[in-house]
């Protein structure tokens, strides 16, 4: 067997080739998120039974203290804070890699394509804050939650696409990626500056020469995995001792990870060549020759390493923990967050509490309204247009799913409140606005007409 190399770059350059199809980076992501958010659903339902079992079993158990000591440092703290502050920074990690990604190479490439999606996402961010904002006027305690309603949970609404299929154009996949991509940012913005109650100058000073150390490293492109994951941990304590909350470590870690490989694909391509053409087999093939053919066995290897090299540290990273943070640390997240006892509590009390009511307006009318109004702003005055196949039915649709505000909601309910009651009032507008955002998202959609053959390929 022999393949030259002009059949080799065809081979993976070819659009309409099936594997080049099933392994773009956008229909892995889509497909681990969607899967991840039946996890996500088992998980709530988990959370809420135990906690109406018993509220007291369940508390305890999450807010038993874990220490984590080295010599003289020694950190104390509960197991949902370590979840919260520790687990949740790879899940923010990701969520760095993520908008890198779709800023070098994605749907924020280029000023065109951003438009459309960030146009959205400020929408989506502006008008769910002011409904809560207005409902909760004069309550101080109350309005330290105005962050709640204005995130995006990226796995529940993607997997709720995914439920509809070919009904939906894929270009509304990808929108919908695209604006969650960019609420999370927001949403990263709004905790590190809002939702930093205290400052050490000294460790933030700290914080600020390790960030340096990772700029260089960036520039001066060393790819070294364990180089950044060092660096990440000691800015994690540091960050962690100077008051500023540790998820946005994993944000600005990710932001200095390399994005480029060491190999060209053009040298990949060449190099891969090179080596299959040591493989010179009989008609009734090779068999199991790696065995036995050290010729072969190195050809493999010297493979394995080009490949290894082609792929950039970004990549290689967001494959590796993507499946981890969506099927283990935000499932996990939901189990130890989203339990909530319902013993004296009335489905009315969520209408006459200004908390719960503003979340969920918030979620339910200010997400579709101004993801909406703001993504039909853009394109009327021609900064922007829709995907291929989107009507504004789809647009108002995946407004609706934006309402989904699950993951990052309850997180930031979390930094929100330390009054219990607070809490549940906040947990029960968000799993009520995510529920009827679902709901509701799913029914649009559907009833939307399915895009022609015609209107998907233009």
């Amino acid at each position: 067997m022999k393949i030259d190399l002009s059949t080799l770059k065809n081979l993976f350059r070819r659009p309409e080739d099936f594997s080049f199809q099933v392994i773009r980076p956008f229909q892995e992501f889509f497909k681990k998120e969607a899967s991840s958010s039946l996890l996500l659903i088992a998980t709530t339902l988990i959370a809420l039974i135990w906690a109406n079992v018993s509220y007291t079993d369940y508390s305890h158990f999450w807010h038993r203290e874990l220490t984590i000591s080295f010599e003289e440092i020694k950190i104390s703290k509960s197991l949902i804070e370590w979840i919260n502050e520790g687990l949740m920074t790879v899940f923010f990690f990701i969520v760095g890699l993520e908008i890198k990604r779709e800023i070098l190479v994605g749907e924020l490439a280029s000023f065109r394509k951003a438009v459309l999606p960030v146009s959205a996402a400020v929408g989506g961010i502006v008008f769910p804050a002011l409904i809560y904002l207005m409902l909760n006027y004069g309550n101080e305690i109350a309005l330290r939650g105005w962050g709640i309603p204005m995130a995006t949970d990226i796995a529940f609404s993607l997997g709720v696409l995914y439920l509809l299929g070919d009904r939906i154009p894929p270009g509304l996949r990808v929108f919908l990626s695209a604006f969650a991509i960019a609420d999370d940012l927001g949403a990263v913005l709004v905790i590190a500056i809002f939702y930093t109650e205290t400052i050490v100058i000294k460790h933030l000073l700290l914080s600020l020469f390790i960030i340096l150390i990772l700029a260089i490293a960036n520039f001066l492109w060393i790819r070294r995995i364990l180089l950044y994951a060092v660096m990440a941990i000691i800015l994690w304590f540091s960050v962690l001792a100077s008051g500023v909350h540790t998820t946005v470590v994993g944000v600005i870690v990710a932001m200095f990870i390399p994005a480029k490989g060491k190999y060209s694909t053009d040298r990949f391509l060449t190099e891969v060549g090179q080596y299959l053409s040591h493989f010179h087999c009989p008609p009734e093939g090779c068999g199991h020759s790696i065995l036995v053919n050290r010729r072969h066995l190195n050809a493999v290897q010297s493979i394995e390493l080009a490949c290894h090299n082609v792929e950039s540290p970004l990549q290689r990273l967001e494959h590796a923990l993507h499946p981890w943070v969506a099927f283990l640390i935000v499932p996990l997240f939901a189990l130890a967050n989203a339990g909530i006892s319902l013993e004296g509590v009335k489905f009315s009390d969520i209408f006459y509490s200004p908390v719960s009511l503003g979340i969920l307006l918030g979620l339910l009318i200010g997400k579709p309204l101004g993801i909406t109004l703001l993504s039909f702003i853009s394109v009327r005055t021609g900064l922007a247009k829709l995907p291929a196949g989107v009507r504004w039915i789809h647009i108002l649709g995946a407004g609706i799913l934006g309402g989904i505000g699950f993951t990052m909601s309850l997180f930031i309910t979390s930094l929100s409140f330390t009054d219990e009651s607070y809490i549940d009032m906040a947990k029960l507008g968000i799993l009520l606005a995510s529920l009827l955002s679902g709901i509701i998202g799913l029914i649009v959609l559907y009833l939307a007409k399915v895009p022609t053959p015609k209107a998907r390929s233009r």
